[in-house]
């Protein structure tokens, strides 16, 4: 009879322990991971993306608008697991509401922003640069300049530079920096204001003449969790990789991490 138990053991313990081997070997079950993300990281972040998803086997929905827009919309129960923002305006807002989780915001990125034009243009500088005389009759396309980051850094450089004032009522504001780089891209509008990453994702524009640093506040690309999950954190990690570093750069942002 034991001979028998004993015997009935040994045979069933190596299918056991090969079974516990197997369980151990399997990868652990993929999430769903929603991203919302200033409009223009979108080049950027769909490569940054897709190398997250082969290398963790997590699904990731990424959602780009205006931060302004993806932060009222978090605020209102949105669900976003990760945010990143194109100020630090907004993710502020999210982070006095308790709408982020604590000590997971950092700045990510940064970027230049830039005066582009449809036609061919050689570069100028803004000291001998008339951009009222540049516009002519035309329309100057800048992201919402009470809400949309682009649009803010964009009016406080020309304020800074004494040129805001001669073309404030040809201002085509739009929800997103990505918007006002498609109207200079179709011929739509003569000029724009975006950042030199959206000017380099698009080579029907042109850049006439970067804006000096000191014109407007530094641009900041803060991030943070919104949801626990721990595929959120590792997506945040993630944007710190070497890997996702080298894509950001070639992509024109400077990479500031923590």
């Amino acid at each position: 009879m034991w001979n028998n138990i004993l015997a009935s053991r040994s045979f069933r313990c190596p299918a056991y322990l090969a079974l516990a081997l197997v369980c151990l070997a399997a990868p652990l079950r993929a999430e769903q991971i929603t991203v919302f993300a200033a409009a223009s990281l979108k080049t950027a972040l769909d490569e940054v993306s897709a190398v997250f998803e082969e290398t963790t086997d997590h699904d990731v929905t990424l959602s780009y608008a205006g931060s302004a827009a993806l932060a009222r919309q978090i605020s209102f129960g949105a669900p976003a697991d990760v945010f990143l923002s194109a100020n630090s305006t907004w993710m502020t807002y999210l982070e006095d509401q308790g709408a982020i989780v604590a000590d997971s915001r950092f700045d990510l990125l940064g970027n230049q922003l830039v005066l582009i034009s449809h036609a061919p243009s050689p570069a100028q500088d803004w000291t001998d640069l008339d951009l009222s005389q540049r516009l002519g009759d035309g329309f100057l396309a800048i992201g919402l300049v009470q809400s949309v980051p682009a649009g803010i850094y964009g009016k406080e450089a020309l304020e800074t530079l004494g040129q805001w004032q001669s073309v404030a009522t040809q201002v085509a504001q739009t929800d997103n920096v990505r918007a006002a780089l498609a109207l200079v891209a179709l011929g739509e509008a003569p000029l724009g204001i975006v950042y030199a990453t959206d000017a380099q994702a698009d080579d029907r524009v042109h850049i006439v003449a970067p804006f000096p640093k000191d014109t407007h506040q530094p641009i900041r690309y803060p991030a943070a969790q919104i949801s626990e999950s721990q595929a959120a954190t590792d997506f945040l990690t993630f944007l710190k990789s070497p890997e996702a570093s080298a894509l950001f750069q070639a992509h024109g942002f400077e990479v500031l991490g923590e």
